[in-house]
C-alpha cells in the first residue's frame, strides 16, 4: 500500500471511529474470527479493527479464515503481516475446530457475485448451507463465545415490490424457489434458519446483519453490478453504459459506514435479532451514470441499450434502517457524492501502485 492509499484509509477510518470507538469497548483485548475474511467486507473489518488497534490501543486480534489466504497474503501483505492478524487457509464448510480463544465470529464466507451463483449453483448453496452448519456445530463448542454475527444478505426478502419505498426487517416479497436464480437467497434463509435452529438449541448468541449495496476501495470493479460497471467505464474514459432498466432503483453505502455498522451489531445487536445494512437513500441507474460522468473532468458520455427491455426488468432494492438506527444509533455518514469521489480516487491510486 502507498503512503496515498495509507493516508486515505486512515482518513476513512478515523472519521468514523471518531467519537464512536467508545461503542466498540466489548472488543477489547477480544479475539475475533472472521470468514470469509479475505472479501471485500473482511478487508475492510481488518483495516477498522487494526485502526483501533493502533490509535486506541484496543489489542484485539483477528483470525481470517478464507479460500484465498494465500492470494490474500501475497495482495495485502500490510494486513496479512501484521502481528494482531492470523490469517488461515480453511474451507468453511471442512471447519471442525475453532481456537478456544474466539470470543467473537463474524461469518461471512460467501461471495454475493451472482454469475458465479448461476455458473455453479450447487457450490453456492453447498458453502452456505453447510459452511454455516459446520461453523456454527464448531462454534457451539467455545467456552468463551461472546456472539456470532451472522451476515445473510437482503435479497432473502425476494422481490421488492414497487409499491413498497424501503425493505423493512419483516417484509417479505415473491421468492421463486424452483428458480436456478433464487440458489443464493434461498440458501441464506436456510442459514438463517439454522442461526435459529441453534439459538434454540445450543443457547447460542447470533445476531444477523442483511447487507444491501456498497460502494467503496477493495471492492473490484469487474463485479456483476452496475455501480462497479458505470465506476469502470468512467475510469477508462466512457462512456458510462446502461446495459439494463434505466429506472431500476437502488441505494449504495460507503465501506467504512458498512465495516462500522457490522461491529456494532456484533458488539450490541441482541441474541436474535436482524438488521438491514445499507443506505435508505436511493437512486435510479440513470441518475447514477450521471452522477458519476458528472465526476469526471473532461465529460464522457452516458449511453443507453438502443432496444429496451420490458419493464419487468426493473426493480427497486433499497433498505429500511429505522431498526439499526434506533436501536444502535447508526445513521449514513458518507453520502453517495462523497462515496463516489472517493472510490474513483482510491482505483486512480491503485492503479498507479
Amino acid at each position: 500500500m502507498t503512503p496515498d492509499q495509507k493516508a486515505f484509509i486512515h482518513r476513512d477510518c478515523s472519521e468514523i471511529l471518531d467519537g464512536k470507538y467508545e461503542n466498540l469497548q466489548a472488543l477489547r483485548g477480544q479475539k475475533i474470527l472472521v470468514t470469509g475474511g479475505t472479501g471485500f467486507l473482511g478487508t475492510w473489518i481488518t483495516m477498522m479493527v487494526s485502526f483501533l488497534n493502533d490509535f486506541y490501543e484496543f489489542g484485539t486480534r483477528l483470525d481470517l479464515l478464507s479460500t484465498h489466504a494465500n492470494t490474500f497474503t501475497k495482495k495485502q501483505p500490510h494486513l496479512a503481516d501484521r502481528a494482531d492478524v492470523t490469517v488461515i487457509e480453511q474451507d468453511v464448510r471442512y471447519i471442525s475446530e475453532i481456537g478456544e480463544d474466539v470470543n467473537w465470529i463474524i461469518h461471512a464466507a460467501s461471495s454475493p457475485d451472482s454469475r458465479l451463483h448461476a455458473s455453479d449453483p450447487l457450490h453456492t448453496v453447498d458453502v452456505i448451507s453447510n459452511g454455516t452448519s459446520s461453523l456454527l456445530t464448531a462454534a457451539s463448542r467455545l467456552p468463551n463465545l461472546k456472539k456470532v454475527l451472522n451476515v445473510s444478505s437482503g435479497l432473502v426478502y425476494g422481490s421488492q415490490s414497487r409499491e413498497l419505498e424501503r425493505i423493512t426487517e419483516d417484509s417479505w416479497g415473491f421468492l421463486d424457489p424452483a428458480s436456478v436464480s433464487a440458489v443464493y437467497a434461498e440458501a441464506k434463509r436456510y442459514a438463517e434458519t439454522l442461526c435459529a435452529a441453534y439459538r434454540n438449541h445450543y443457547r447460542m448468541p447470533i445476531v444477523t446483519a442483511r447487507p444491501f449495496a456498497f460502494i467503496g476501495p477493495h471492492q473490484l470493479l469487474d463485479k456483476p453490478w452496475a455501480i462497479n460497471n458505470f465506476l469502470r467505464d468512467a475510469l477508462t474514459g466512457g462512456p458510462i453504459r446502461i446495459l439494463g432498466d434505466e429506472k431500476t432503483v437502488r441505494s449504495y453505502l460507503y465501506a467504512s459506514d458498512m465495516a462500522f455498522w457490522l461491529l456494532r451489531i456484533l458488539v450490541d445487536g441482541k441474541n436474535g435479532q436482524c438488521f438491514n445494512v445499507g443506505s435508505p437513500h436511493y437512486i435510479s441507474l440513470a441518475e447514477l451514470a450521471e452522477k458519476i460522468a458528472s465526476k469526471i473532468p473532461q465529460g464522457i458520455e452516458v449511453t443507453m441499450p438502443i432496444i429496451r427491455k420490458p419493464s419487468r426488468a426493473r426493480s427497486r432494492f433499497v433498505p429500511d434502517v429505522s431498526l439499526a438506527e434506533t436501536i444502535l444509533g447508526l445513521h449514513q455518514t458518507v453520502g453517495l457524492d462523497d462515496a463516489i469521489g472517493r472510490t474513483l480516487l482510491w482505483n486512480r491510486l491503485n492503479s498507479k501502485s
